[in-house]
């Protein structure tokens, strides 16, 4: 199993979605080294005046050796796109993933994301024009979108038949609409039927937490690889966990050495990518996934999230783990 992106050979089946605010260069290589066998960067915006910004500039750094380099590009204007489709690639993207699948209000209100999926008109312009500069830069252009915009409008196959006639390499379906946002249960007939009728790969996306759930999406609806996004919050060893299962047939889990191990790897790496009053404030929520629910973290759960320095952070972490018998 596998397929080519371009110059580039996929071989697994587990994908790490991109998540805005998780999916940076630290959190993708993590994943990697647990296992993922593609990973997607945060959506950045596409319009010009946001291309310089502190945010977007953080979120087009790469980790060491990262292959494919995969930026998501979000925006509603065909020149705005293609003009950053070559910006991207001059930052060294390797592949461009189209975000046509977002269900935040904020983009969907200035027809981004998933509402281009009721603006099927603007949306056939905008994949027509990233097909064509991809051909002209020689760089794959992938996309990711939802079933629909709703019930009543599921047009993921017709929006797959239009990627695929444009150039696109590689197809990722999120089994809901946009007004299911993240709430509604996700369905994978429309996801089936697309594999079955495209050509290019596709890829199932949507509450897949584990081994059971990934090996059934897969046989289901014979997507070529399955993309998780949200249950990898503080469990980025899921890639292993996963892969480890379906190799033996036994539930397997790291132990908590080994998850404290990656979690202090994580921390570093997170404090070499940003400066030091940033990654302190951003890497707290990355400590509320990974250690709610933790023997003996509701303790110390206060001062840890309200630790000023990188120095108090880094002393309070490893005093907890001390005192657990983890280091």
């Amino acid at each position: 199993m596998g397929f080519n992106l371009g110059q580039y050979r996929i071989d697994g089946v587990l994908f790490l979605a991109p998540m805005a605010g998780v999916t940076d260069a630290p959190f993708r290589r993590l994943c990697r080294q647990f296992g993922a066998d593609y990973a997607v960067g945060e959506m950045l915006a596409s319009a010009p005046q946001l291309r310089n910004s502190r945010k977007t500039l953080a979120r087009l750094k790469f980790f060491d050796k990262e292959c494919p380099r995969v930026v998501q590009l979000l925006g509603a204007d065909p020149v705005a796109l293609s003009e950053a489709f070559h910006w991207a690639v001059e930052a060294g993207a390797e592949v461009i993933d189209f975000n046509m699948g977002c269900p935040a209000k904020k983009v969907c209100n200035v027809a981004c994301g998933s509402a281009l999926m009721r603006e099927e008109t603007q949306a056939r312009k905008i994949l027509e024009a990233l097909g064509e500069v991809s051909q002209k830069c020689a760089v794959p252009v992938t996309l990711k979108c939802r079933t629909g915009w709703d019930e009543a409008h599921k047009n993921a196959l017709q929006v797959g038949h239009w990627a695929e006639e444009a150039g696109f390499a590689m197809l990722t379906v999120h089994g809901r609409t946009r007004a299911g946002a993240f709430e509604s249960q996700v369905e994978y007939d429309t996801i089936a039927q697309v594999a079955s009728e495209l050509t290019i790969p596709v890829v199932a996306n949507g509450d897949i937490a584990d081994a059971n759930r990934a090996s059934a999406v897969l046989r289901y609806t014979g997507a070529q690889a399955v993309m998780i996004g949200r249950a990898t919050l503080g469990r980025p060893w899921l890639f292993k966990e996963i892969k480890e299962s379906l190799r033996s047939g036994v539930p397997f889990e790291l132990s908590r050495k080994e998850k404290v191990e990656a979690i202090l790897s994580h921390r570093r790496w997170h404090f070499e990518c940003y400066p030091e009053p940033v990654a302190v404030m951003t890497f707290r929520k990355h400590l509320l996934w990974y250690l709610t629910g933790w023997p003996g973290f509701e303790e110390v759960r206060s001062d840890l999230c309200q630790a000023p320095d990188a120095l108090m952070q880094g002393r309070c972490l490893l005093d907890y783990f001390k005192r657990q018998g983890w280091l």
